[in-house]
């Protein structure tokens, strides 16, 4: 019998395997940062790659800061960057007509040199897409772009072999027309925290024999959350640290999180708006209000659940983390 969490995982690779091999296809994969999408579409590619089709990646969390300058520029970059690793090598001026706008050049910039007759299905996957959300002219018309290339696929038989992977953590806050958006059409793929029962299951494969006890302590502390769950049950099973050490040390920057609650910490300060929100969620000792952006800003981060139309720390150990950080800082 397959495993909780592999036949989860084996149904969800599937359900995107089967959507990919439609023609004109667009798949969303969406949930918090270390929630497991990148990894999801990561499989997915492979499989894809095993069927003969082409597969691109491109990494907008990666992708130096120059190209968000304006939207010739990214445009003129991202068509770059995915006829780079198919050996596509074109000069700009060879496709880009100053006279039409981003738009229509990149998809002329497709249609002569990425999706000909002799071509396999390519299969494009766009992962940390959150980053074109801080631009508003580029998120305006890329959206667009896409979401006029999946529609293109209906009726433009060349169209059908492009097929979309979209990898986010939230769509964007800003209000836009609905036809433009690429956030409510194909596939959408949400991924949530480990059940008990997956936790449960992970604890043994990892070897350990643990009471209900044990196992309630630690998903108090974290809860599901899978990048932390697999972290904690890998260090204790090598034996880097007892469950006792980890209670103690996790919430603190001498814990197996500390790059990662440091890097939280880093982008509260950055911007003194969320930084007060956080820390009104953290004093709270339950659900409060907050501004609708501040409450999407922080559920994007990951720090935050929602709660009707509250919201709440995601877990205790955020909670002890930034009550005792954003409480010694101000």
């Amino acid at each position: 019998m397959p495993s909780n969490i592999s036949h989860q995982l084996l149904h969800k690779t599937r359900n995107q395997l089967k959507e990919i091999k439609k023609p004109g296809s667009l798949i969303r994969i969406k949930s918090p940062d270390k929630m497991g999408k990148s990894s999801l579409m990561a499989r997915v590619l492979a499989q894809a790659t095993q069927l003969g089709y082409r597969t691109v990646t491109i990494d907008l969390e990666q992708t130096n800061q120059k190209f968000f300058g304006g939207v010739d520029k990214f445009m003129q970059w991202f068509c770059a960057s995915v006829g780079k690793p198919l050996a596509v090598r074109v000069k700009i001026e060879e496709y880009w007509d100053d006279i039409f706008g981003a738009n229509d050049n990149s998809t002329d910039y497709f249609e002569k040199y990425l999706l000909s007759d002799d071509d396999p299905p390519l299969v494009l996957a766009i992962d940390n897409f959150d980053r074109v959300f801080k631009y508003i002219d580029i998120e305006t018309d890329f959206c667009g772009l896409l979401r006029g290339w999946h529609e293109r696929s209906r009726n433009k038989k060349q169209w059908e072999k492009l097929r979309l992977i979209v990898v986010h953590s939230q769509e964007s806050y800003a209000i836009k027309d609905i036809n433009q958006s690429p956030f409510n059409v194909g596939l959408p793929i949400e991924l949530g925290e480990f059940t008990p029962d997956q936790v449960r299951e992970l604890v043994a494969r990892h070897g350990l024999t643990w009471t209900e006890r044990e196992l309630k302590q630690l998903m108090g502390l974290i809860g599901g959350h899978p990048y932390m769950v697999r972290s904690a049950l890998y260090g204790i099973a090598a034996g880097d640290f007892t469950l006792e050490e980890f209670l103690k040390t996790a919430p603190t920057e001498e814990g197996v999180y500390s790059d990662l609650l440091r890097g939280h910490l880093k982008a509260l300060e950055d911007c003194p708006e969320l930084k007060a929100a956080m820390k009104k969620v953290v004093d709270a000792d339950g659900p409060v209000s907050l501004r609708p952006e501040d409450a999407f800003k922080l559920g994007s981060m990951g720090l935050v659940v929602r709660v009707e139309n509250d919201v709440r720390p995601r877990c205790k150990l955020y909670r002890d983390y930034f009550r005792d950080r954003l409480g010694a800082n101000g």
